[in-house]
Formats: C-alpha cells, structure tokens, sequence
C-alpha cells in the first residue's frame, strides 16, 4: 500500500514569482495551473491513498471549484474533503479562509469517515478515515508549541481508541524538532516512518522535518522518500506499506 503526504499550499506554487509583486502575492493568484502540475506528479506515483494538507475547497482562487474533487475526479479517487477550522472559528466566515481545508484521497471506497476538531489552536481539523483493517488519521497541528502538545494529547486519546492498525500523516509543524513527538510516538506506540529523518520544508533546500507518517507496528515500511518537487513550500513523503504477521493476528 502506498501512501502519499502533501501539504500542497492551495496549490499557490513557491518560489518563481511567490513573492512578486509584493510579499505572498502568489497566495492570492489563479491556481489551475500549478494544481495540473501537483495531478500529473501525483498520477506518476500512483499511490493508494493520499492525505493532503492545505487544500482550496472552493474559493475565488479555483473558480469555486474545490482542489480536492477535481484531483479526486482526475485520479479516479474517492475523496473526503473538510476546513480546517473549528465551526467557533472567525476563519469560518471569513472569505477564502473559509476554504482553507485538508483532505483525504483513496482508490478504495472509504468505510466511514469522522471529522475531530482539537479544542486548541486555529489549525483543528483531524480527519479520521476507515478502510477494511487500517485507519488513517490526517492532521496539520498548530504554529504554537503549546497548543501543538495539546493536540498531541487529542490525537493520542483518538489512537487509543482504534482496534485497527493506525497511519498518521500531516503537517506537524515540529519548528522544535522531531523529539516534539517523542512523549506522543511512546504513548502510542507508532513508529516514524522515515528512519533518516529526511527533511521535507522548504522544498527548494530542505532543513526542517515538519512533515510526518508514523505508522502502528502490525505494518512495515518498505521503502520511504522525499521527492525532490517544488509544486508547494513543503516537499511530499511517499511511503510503501506492508502488513506484519501481527497484522493478520490482530482483531
């Protein structure tokens, strides 16, 4: 099974003409053309679910067109799509960021899907998505450290409460580095899914490891990488899953 993680920024592009005119002036711009640009990438792997983070759900920047649904529609995939904020949020009424959203694409019917919302931070979404023997959680925590802890805390109570083998991926912003997940990896009992922790932010000279997919122990990771793409600020993580013995064993 191959799962890819992508905090594709509104498919707003980086770099080349980002910042041109003014500071963020890309983030305001058309996006149909970068996002054809993040379909073909995404088709050359074929993956067989995708958590995407920072996703345009229907704003003035995609014509109203939610990004999600037309790479699920380009793909053949199934797709659930939410915003990211909480429905106390002012974000919610405010134009575009009202839009602002994760989502989750699969070649499989998803079983059931929840969508969780941490009491903390204004990035609140989780989803939860469930397949056959697998549960996939995707998450973007919060900028501050505080509230990320908290959210760590959610998210373990909402693994612990699974029978199934669990995945994780997301944009984690781990601005204090990985040992941030260190309380949350041994609670849980998940893995990291990238042993070299290979950086993935910014995508045109990566030093950060903001971006996660951790993993319970009835799957193995097969192989595991960071392509060198620079469609978004962060660069994608790809990773081939097996199952274990104990996957089969378990409930």
């Amino acid at each position: 099974m191959r799962f890819l993680v992508y905090n594709i920024r509104y498919a707003t592009g980086h770099n080349n003409g980002y910042h041109v005119p003014l500071p963020y002036s890309g983030f305001f711009r058309s996006t149909q053309q970068n996002l054809d640009e993040i379909i073909d990438f995404i088709r050359a792997y074929t993956p067989d679910v995708i958590g995407l983070i920072e996703v345009d759900s229907g704003s003035y920047r995609t014509g109203k067109n939610c990004q999600a649904g037309a790479i699920a529609q380009a793909l053949g995939y199934s797709h659930v799509v939410e915003t990211k904020y909480g429905n106390s949020s002012i974000a919610k009424k405010v134009p575009v960021l009202n839009k602002q959203s994760n989502a989750l694409l699969a070649r499989k019917d998803v079983t059931d899907h929840k969508f969780h919302y941490f009491r903390e931070g204004i990035k609140r979404l989780v989803i939860q998505a469930e397949f056959d023997s697998v549960v996939f959680f995707i998450v973007h925590l919060s900028l501050k450290y505080r509230h990320r802890q908290y959210q760590l805390n959610r998210l373990y109570q909402l693994v612990n409460e699974t029978d199934k083998a669990v995945i994780i991926g997301g944009d984690f912003n781990t601005f204090w580095g990985r040992g941030e997940l260190e309380l949350f990896l041994a609670a849980t009992g998940l893995q990291n899914a990238n042993p070299d922790n290979t950086p993935s932010h910014p995508s045109h000279s990566p030093h950060r490891q903001l971006d996660f997919i951790l993993h319970s122990k009835e799957l193995k990771v097969n192989k595991f990488w960071v392509p060198d793409i620079q469609l978004s600020d962060h660069a994608p993580l790809i990773c081939d899953f097996a199952p274990t013995e104990s996957f089969y064993n378990s409930p």
